[in-house]
C-alpha cells in the first residue's frame, strides 16, 4: 500500500525466523515476527517486525538486520529501540499508544507521551489521523478511559488538555497498527534526516 505519496508498505509473505528476546514487560520469550517492508525511494528499505510473543504479548519495532545499510545516525539509532506495545483492552479491541517520535539535540530518537489532540495532529498530520480513524472498526481516544465516551473529535481537535492518546482496533486488523507505527514512530525521523519533506514528499535533490 502507498503511504505519504512516496512511501510503500508491504507485508512479507513469509514469517520471520523464530527469535528469542525480551518483551515490553521484561519477560523472556520467543516470536515468529510478521515482517513488513517500508520502501523509501532512493534509500534502503526498512523492515518492521510485528512480534507476536509466545507469552501472549505483542509489539512493533523497526528491525535491525545483521548488516545495517549506511544511513544517518537518528534513523540507525531507531532500530530495535522505542518499541510500541499492542495490548488488549478490556473489550475485544486491541490498543496501540500514539507516542510520536522526535530527535533530541544528540541525534537520538525520543517519544512524546502526553499531547493535546491538536498537538498530536501537529506531529502526525490531521489528514493522516483522519485516514486512520476512517478505517473500519478504528477509533482514537484517551488511552486509559475504560467506560463512557471515548472518541476524540478530529473535526475540531482540542488544544487545552494534554493526555495520552491511543488507537483502538479489532484483533483481526493486522494493517492498522503497522500503518500507525509508520506515521508516529518512523516518519518523524525520516523527515528529520531529510528523507521525507514536511508534506510527505521526497525532498528535491540539489545538484
Amino acid at each position: 500500500m502507498r503511504l505519504l505519496n512516496d512511501l510503500k508498505l508491504k507485508r512479507s509473505k513469509e514469517a520471520g525466523k523464530r527469535k528469542e528476546g525480551t518483551t515490553c514487560s521484561g519477560e523472556a520469550s520467543a516470536t515468529h515476527p510478521v515482517e513488513w517492508k517500508l520502501k523509501v525511494p532512493g534509500h534502503p528499505p526498512l523492515t518492521i517486525h510485528d512480534n507476536r510473543w509466545e507469552n501472549g504479548e505483542r509489539d512493533l519495532t523497526l528491525y535491525q538486520p545483521t548488516v545495517v545499510p549506511e544511513m544517518p545516525a537518528p534513523l540507525s539509532n531507531l532500530h530495535n529501540r522505542l518499541r510500541s506495545g499492542i495490548a488488549r483492552f478490556p473489550s475485544s479491541e486491541l490498543r496501540i499508544m500514539l507516542y510520536p517520535t522526535y530527535v533530541d539535540a544528540r541525534g537520538r530518537p525520543r517519544i512524546k507521551k502526553s499531547l493535546t489532540t491538536a498537538g498530536l495532529a501537529g506531529w502526525m498530520g490531521l489528514r493522516h489521523l483522519r485516514e486512520l480513524t476512517a478505517r473500519k472498526g478504528v477509533t482514537l481516544g484517551p488511552a486509559f478511559v475504560r467506560s463512557g465516551p471515548r472518541d476524540v473529535d478530529l473535526n475540531a481537535p482540542q488544544d487545552e488538555v494534554a493526555f495520552q492518546h491511543a488507537l483502538f482496533f479489532s484483533a483481526e486488523d493486522d494493517e492498522t497498527p503497522v500503518i500507525a507505527f509508520v506515521h508516529f514512530r518512523i516518519v518523524p525521523v525520516l523527515r528529520h534526516i531529510g528523507w521525507l519533506s514536511p508534506d510527505g514528499n521526497r525532498p528535491e535533490r540539489k545538484e
